[in-house]
């Protein structure tokens, strides 16, 4: 458990399309911003706890479960 606000992670959106995620992540938890990106896009490895990145195939459907970092 991390000290971070409201929900961490959405593993029911595995399989959405990943804009539709993206707004469901921040409605369930207003403290983060959901970034839609590319599942094998490289990112900062800082863990921040108002960032969810949304991870999608090339179809923009959601690949892995989104979670706060």
């Amino acid at each position: 458990m991390s000290d971070c606000q409201g929900k961490e992670s959405w593993p029911e959106l595995v399989g959405a399309e990943g804009r539709a995620a993206a707004v469901i992540i921040e409605k369930e938890n207003p403290h983060v911003d959901a970034i839609v990106i590319q599942k094998d896009e490289i990112t900062d490895m800082q863990y921040r706890c108002d960032r969810v990145w949304v991870r999608v195939d090339d179809n923009g459907v959601v690949a892995e479960t989104p979670r706060i970092g």
